[in-house]
């Protein structure tokens, strides 16, 4: 009993000089919650112990929503980078052909599997309406952007559009549309006397592009790419 006695003295001696050991100690503080009610006995309500537990709800609420907003800042930050990167790549050609060879380098720092610059033409191909160049560079007859962007429905056409998709043909991936699943469509204004034109990142995997995705770091990557697509036409 003397040992026993001196050990809780020994134990309130600790807390007294040290509150902070038990204060900063959840469960310990959560064991000395639960224990109140039973001292109290179940005829008597404890409304700081509900205010407490209510607290400490909302307290993990709080640190969820915490933890959420630190994980989409750094995947921001992390996308920015990307495409900060690749536009770099894609600024370094001296050359149109080096230009449209580089496109490969652009897709793998966007971690994408495949890239398409698809090209509005009036000159008709009777044996193939879409003609595939050096596996980048794709020739589409007049109004098939805005066709293969909107799928046939009547809506406006945005400079970006991110979605998940099972390409119906091989139009514009070729024989890779077998296998993709997301794709991200990027309009282009080559300036007057142009026709529309569109550069598309497909992807393997259909989390890839979503269409509840923010779309502001493809848009400026698509400003970029016109301005340096106008360069090279002039």
């Amino acid at each position: 009993m003397g040992k026993s006695a001196k050990a809780s003295n020994d134990i309130r001696d600790k807390v007294i000089a040290d509150p902070e050991i038990i204060l900063e100690d959840a469960e310990m503080m959560r064991a000395l919650v639960a224990a109140n009610p039973s001292a109290l006995g179940c005829n008597i309500v404890d409304l700081r112990g509900i205010a407490l537990d209510r607290l400490e709800t909302r307290l993990d609420r709080l640190e969820d929503t915490h933890r959420s907003v630190i994980a989409a800042a750094y995947e921001n930050l992390a996308g920015t980078n990307v495409v900060h990167r690749a536009i770099l790549q894609m600024l370094e050609p001296t050359d149109f052909t080096g230009f449209m060879k580089n496109l490969a380098d652009v897709a793998d720092i966007m971690r994408v599997d495949t890239v398409r610059l698809v090209l509005e033409s009036n000159q008709q191909d009777d044996e193939d309406a879409l003609r595939s160049l050096d596996g980048v560079l794709v020739r589409a007859p007049k109004g098939m952007v805005d066709q293969y962007i909107s799928r046939g429905r009547i809506a406006p056409i945005r400079v970006v559009t991110l979605r998940q998709i099972q390409p119906e043909n091989g139009d514009v991936y070729g024989k890779n549309a077998e296998w993709i699943r997301s794709e991200a469509c990027l309009k282009l204004d080559l300036g007057p006397g142009t026709l529309p034109s569109m550069l598309v990142f497909g992807s393997e995997d259909p989390h890839q592009f979503k269409s509840t995705q923010g779309t502001d770091l493809m848009t400026f990557f698509a400003g970029v790419f016109e301005l340096s697509m106008r360069r090279w036409l002039a």
